[in-house]
């Protein structure tokens, strides 16, 4: 039985389906909201109004913004020959806001996947081609997640990009930054050994 109107319900319903968000988080999530009513929902309500007409990805590489060309492409401070091969835009979100990137992007949309039925041409895999042939990119940088999916994507693209001339690099795995060697699992205990270099 429900103790709220439709209107709420399909509110918390909707909450419930994002990331993150089961029932009780969209429940909580909406009682703030309408608590927060003047200050907090009529303003979200607003810009997400205004996203859903001006949202859109990116022709070029695959992000999401609100022009097409996005900021990142249109950026005449970044490095063009220098291009970054990420999954997903959250994947593009995070390295900007680590700032540890300076050249452009390019967004797969996914990774290659036998067991979900995902192949190359479900991802953007030959825009990337296309890409790189124009010639004015001359290093590829592979930031796959560390799954067996992302690095077998991360072959595949090396394949496809092979007698293009350009550098293939990719990001390092293993040890993160504070981490202590008791708290990490196999897996990356093996890609940081893997992985060394001299000190």
């Amino acid at each position: 039985m429900s103790v709220t109107g439709p209107e709420i319900e399909r509110l918390i319903q909707l909450l419930s389906k994002l990331p993150g968000l089961g029932p009780r988080s969209a429940r909580r999530a909406v009682l703030q909201l309408i608590k927060k009513k003047e200050t907090l929902l009529s303003p979200l309500a607003a810009a997400m109004a205004e996203a859903v007409e001006k949202a859109c990805v990116c022709s070029v590489c695959g992000n999401v913004d609100t022009h097409d060309p996005c900021t990142i492409c249109r950026d005449p401070r970044r490095d063009p020959s220098i291009l970054c091969i990420v999954e997903e835009v959250g994947d593009l979100w995070a390295l900007e806001r680590a700032g540890v990137h300076k050249g452009r992007y390019h967004v797969l949309g996914g990774v290659l996947s036998a067991l979900d039925g995902v192949g190359p041409n479900d991802l953007n895999i030959g825009a990337l081609v296309e890409r790189v042939q124009k010639g004015e990119i001359r290093e590829v940088i592979l930031a796959m997640n560390a799954t067996v999916d992302g690095q077998t994507t991360a072959h595949y693209i090396t394949d496809r990009l092979e007698g293009t001339g350009v550098a293939v690099s990719r990001l390092a795995h293993g040890v993160p930054v504070g981490g202590e060697l008791d708290y990490l699992d196999d897996g990356t205990l093996a890609a940081a050994m893997k992985s060394r270099r001299p000190f």
